[in-house]
């Protein structure tokens, strides 16, 4: 422990706490903008590049950035001396004088640190004019809109990407004026080997990056009297969706998001957990059929399409071992433009199929070629939780008070097991669910499987059912699933089934979803939602959903069988990294 004293307040701290961290533990607010804690990785962004942070130290003839400089014995440290507010002001104004001016149309407007540190500091007019940086605007990928122009160099994104997720696609290039954060070679993202997980837009504080804006075109097809659109809604879009409209974490709002959508003129509205629930039933049986007839163990999960894309590119020689199954957006897209056509007599071709996603990579996943043509794709466009809040905002709802709406009919109806597919560890325990009951020949005793539960980043689990051991494997982050995967590798794990998720959380920390900055708190607050909606359910099982029962006894056939597998599985394909 060494002491200190901030604005004449004595206080002790540990060893190797910096004066940013020491000031925040007594309710001193230094300003900051480039320093990014993440509670769940336990990674820490402090390049000290932006100098918001600056603070006068006692005998030193320099200021000192907060963020970077720890706390020393006897260190007397002042935040609020002229010297120090006006270094800072004088640093943020450098940053403002080479930044596009366009607030009122960018979509980070409201939500952007820099815009909010120039109204904190009073600033009215930019001091110091002259020729800013001109860079391209890359929209190349169907996930990630890059503005260049509007980066500050903050370096969060590239932490993000090369020291939590290890896909190592953003990097600094160049210097001075030309300074930038792109892919190697400044090459477009969609070339690159981004997975578009979107982690890089939930830690950007301006407007640099943001997904893709799908809204206008979602409205067209809307407008459109010669379509019929149908939307469906991800779990983990109805424990975060309140955010926006300043509920708490957490508030389950399935019933005004129903609504909501149905003002906005959608034509029928269906839960991705009935997909999550049809999913569950592909991947239990094709577990019971690998370990039944000795096939490639460990199974992993297929769910999340930049972990799936992170496979594809840095352990291609792996890719025997993911489950074949679709995920749930998309075996929902398939469901509609087969089974859905056919019930209602609409042509698939007039159906427009729109998802409600928390990811990113999910609008990457739907163009992916081996999911539809380019005349009829199994989804058509995706849309991110902020992008939904802003077409209800836009259409002037009252969300906080609407009534409790229900999903249409045909498939609406859903098990627990379905909604918890929103977090990590969910997709394994709800297909253990299944599978451990088929693989065992009786019924679960106990469902709720807490040893696959929690935020830590990589779990092992052994669930017992019966004769039964079941060996599972959990990572959430890229970073995690990397070091897993190497484990399997080197045989230092032995698994029969592994999740994985690329964003923290899984889906509740996705790359869409409101922004969190990081707090491990929001996350379990969203988790823990998903998991009273799935004990509130009376059905918790997906085999136990009589919707997915009469599925496969009128359309499907036989679980995991020809018909299911024409429809419910796709592949997988080698890609260079780049």
């Amino acid at each position: 422990m060494v002491n200190c004293v901030i604005n004449d307040k004595k206080l002790k701290v540990s060893e190797g706490t910096t004066i940013l961290e020491a000031a925040r533990q007594i309710g001193v607010d230094i300003p900051t903008l480039c320093h990014m804690k993440l509670d769940n990785f336990n990674y820490e962004n402090k390049p000290s590049s932006c100098r918001i942070c600056m603070v006068e130290v006692e005998g030193r003839p320099k200021l000192c950035t907060a963020c970077s400089e720890e706390i020393t014995e006897g260190m007397v440290i002042r935040t609020d001396t002229p010297r120090a507010v006006q270094a800072r002001k004088i640093n943020l104004e450098l940053l403002l004088s080479n930044h596009p001016k366009d607030c009122l149309v960018c979509p980070k407007n409201l939500n952007c640190e820099l815009q909010a540190l120039a109204e904190k500091m009073g600033i009215r007019e930019i001091a110091y004019k002259g020729e800013r940086m001109q860079h391209h605007i890359d929209s190349s990928s169907n996930s990630i809109f890059r503005n260049p122009n509007k980066c500050v160099m903050c370096r969060r994104c590239e932490t993000m990407c090369n020291e939590v997720q290890t896909v190592g696609t953003l990097s600094g290039l160049n210097r001075g004026f030309n300074a930038i954060v792109a892919p190697a070679f400044n090459i477009p993202l969609g070339e690159s080997s981004c997975t578009f997980c979107g982690q890089c837009v939930a830690v950007c504080p301006t407007g640099a990056l943001v997904e893709i804006d799908a809204t206008q075109k979602v409205f067209d097809a809307i407008r459109n009297p010669k379509k019929h659109v149908v939307v469906q809604v991800a779990p983990a879009i109805r424990v975060a969706l309140g955010e926006l409209f300043n509920m708490e974490p957490g508030k389950v709002t399935t019933g005004k998001l129903v609504t909501a959508l149905r003002k906005l003129g959608f034509d029928v509205i269906f839960d991705t957990d009935f997909s999550a629930d049809l999913t569950v039933i592909e991947e239990a049986s094709e577990l019971v059929d690998r370990i039944k007839n000795n096939k490639t163990l460990p199974m992993l999960t297929s769910c999340c399409p930049a972990w799936v894309r992170f496979i594809e590119m840095n352990f291609p020689e792996m890719l025997d071992i993911p489950s074949t199954c679709k995920s749930p957006q998309i075996m929902m897209g398939t469901m509609v433009k087969t089974y859905y056509s056919n019930k209602t007599g609409i042509p698939a071709k007039d159906i427009v199929m729109v998802s409600i996603m928390p990811c990113t990579a999910k609008k990457a996943e739907a163009a992916r070629d081996e999911l539809g043509t380019k005349e009829l794709r199994d989804v058509d466009y995706v849309l991110s939780t902020r992008e939904l809040g802003r077409m209800i905002k836009l259409f002037g709802i009252d969300f906080n008070n609407l009534e409790e709406g229900n999903f249409d009919n045909l498939m609406g109806q859903s098990s627990g097991a379905g909604t918890i597919f929103g977090t990590t560890g969910g997709v394994i325990e709800a297909a253990v669910r299944t599978a451990g009951e088929w693989l065992s020949g009786q019924s679960l005793g106990k469902i709720e499987f807490q040893e696959l539960r929690g935020l830590k980043g990589i779990r092992e689990a052994e669930i017992n059912i019966g004769d039964l051991n079941l060996k599972i494997g959990i990572a959430h982050g890229l970073g995690n699933a990397r070091k897993l995967l190497e484990g399997i590798k080197s045989k230092k794990y032995k698994f029969d089934a592994i999740e994985i998720m690329a964003c923290p959380g899984g889906c509740i920390g996705g790359g869409g979803q409101p922004y969190h900055h990081g707090h491990s708190e929001i996350l379990l607050k969203r988790q823990e939602a998903l998991y009273e909606i799935d004990r509130n359910k009376k059905i918790r099982k997906a085999h136990e959903n009589p919707m997915i029962k009469e599925i496969y006894e009128t359309y499907l056939g036989k679980p995991y069988g020809e018909r299911a597998h024409e429809l419910l599985h796709t592949t997988y394909v080698p890609r260079e990294k780049i």
